[in-house]
C-alpha cells in the first residue's frame, strides 16, 4: 500500500503545486474563475498557500505517516469547500474539484492502510 500512496501523493502534490503556482501568479483563467465564484482577490495568496502546504504535507507524509494523514485530510476538506463554493455560485464545472478531492481521499485511505 505504501507504493500506491507514494504514487497517488506524488500525482496529487504535482497537481496542487501547479495549481498553487497558477493561483499565486493570478493566472487569467484562475482569476476569471475566482471572479465568477465571487471569491475575493485578497483570498488568492491564502488559497495558493493552502494548496502548497497540502502538496508539501503529502510528500512529507512519505517519511512521517501522521503528517501525510493530516495533509490528506486537509486537502479533502479544501476540495469539499471548493465544491460547495462552485455549487453555491451555480457553477456546474466541478469535475476537476471532485477529481482532486477523490484523489485526496484515496491518498488518505492509502496512507492509513500503509501504516
Amino acid at each position: 500500500m505504501f507504493i500506491a500512496y507514494a504514487v497517488v501523493a506524488a500525482l496529487l502534490a504535482f497537481a496542487l503545486s501547479a495549481s498553487a503556482f497558477l493561483t499565486a501568479t493570478r493566472h487569467p483563467q484562475i482569476a476569471a474563475t475566482m471572479v465568477k465564484l465571487s471569491v475575493p482577490d485578497s483570498w488568492m495568496p491564502w488559497l495558493a498557500t493552502a494548496k502548497a502546504a497540502g502538496a508539501i504535507g503529502l510528500l512529507a507524509g512519505l517519511a512521517v505517516p501522521l503528517l501525510g494523514e493530516a495533509a490528506a485530510i486537509g486537502v479533502v476538506l479544501f476540495f469539499a469547500g471548493a465544491a460547495v463554493v462552485h455549487l453555491r455560485a451555480k457553477d456546474r464545472d466541478v469535475a476537476p474539484v471532485v477529481l482532486l478531492g477523490l484523489l485526496a481521499a484515496a491518498a488518505l485511505v492509502l496512507r492509513i492502510s500503509s501504516n
